[in-house]
């Protein structure tokens, strides 16, 4: 019997296994940081209530059980038992309660992100399949201001308010991304992470970039926008394996 089929009496289950998949397949990328960097789901119509990583508790070892169910709309949170990390709770929060477009919200330092975010220019030019993905689908924050506290996150949150605009490259931070759940969302950050190292080692060979046209990059960027259930394939597979290896993530 697969781990997937065996479901406590705990909440938005299936939502949970998804995001603990999620967890897992992010540290085994190696595009975790300790028990920092979060994800979050949103579980209700609107958005505010939502899932997610309790605090400080490392990628590997996340299990769906383990997942905090929060209310962004809530000010007592950070009061309670087991609240989740300030920063996540600022950065987040404040996204759960202004975007509600932003279903799924992913925040990782992963490395060759980090690196573009770290660049005086952050932009991504289109000069493959990957990095065409994000063509005009992104946002550049140039204005960090220390850790995700809630005044923090409230900025962060007002950058993403076009629904198109799906990461955010994070100046001298890392990336957020956001989707649909969190397999869309999930399948992004992978995504981009790829994206950002291609272009990352193409700077490194100090040759001129072979860069597509605008229009290209577009019909590129609105194709696989289009392309049908690679995102939902992809964590499907990841729960495969995970399963097969008797992981407890779905537990």
């Amino acid at each position: 019997m697969s781990v997937t089929s065996l479901k406590p009496n705990i909440d938005h289950w299936q939502e949970r296994v998804d995001m603990a998949a999620a967890f897992r397949w992010t540290e085994r990328l190696n595009m975790h940081e300790a028990v920092a960097n979060h994800f979050s789901l949103a579980v209700n119509e609107d958005g505010t209530q939502f899932i997610m990583n309790p605090n400080q508790m490392h990628f590997a070892r996340i299990r769906a059980s383990d997942l905090l169910l929060l209310d962004a709309n809530d000010p007592d949170t950070m009061r309670k038992p087991g609240a989740p990390d300030p920063t996540a709770w600022g950065l987040h929060g404040s996204i759960h309660r202004k975007c509600p477009h932003a279903r799924c919200v992913m925040h990782v330092h992963s490395i060759f992100a980090t690196v573009l975010a770290s660049l005086a220019d952050s932009n991504l030019p289109p000069i493959d399949q990957n990095t065409a993905t994000f063509f005009n689908r992104y946002v550049i924050d140039d204005e960090f201001g220390g850790l995700a506290f809630e005044s923090e996150g409230e900025r962060c949150a007002t950058m993403l308010q076009d629904p198109k605009k799906k990461v955010m490259i994070m100046g001298n931070h890392g990336v957020l991304v956001i989707g649909n759940n969190a397999a869309d969302a999930f399948n992004r950050l992978y995504y981009f992470e790829r994206a950002a190292e291609t272009y990352v080692r193409a700077l490194q060979t100090g040759r001129p970039l072979r860069v597509l046209s605008d229009e290209i990059a577009e019909k590129t960027a609105q194709e696989l926008d289009d392309y049908p259930g690679q995102a939902e394939a992809h964590l499907r597979e990841i729960k495969a394996v995970l399963d097969a290896e008797g992981s407890d993530y779905a537990t």
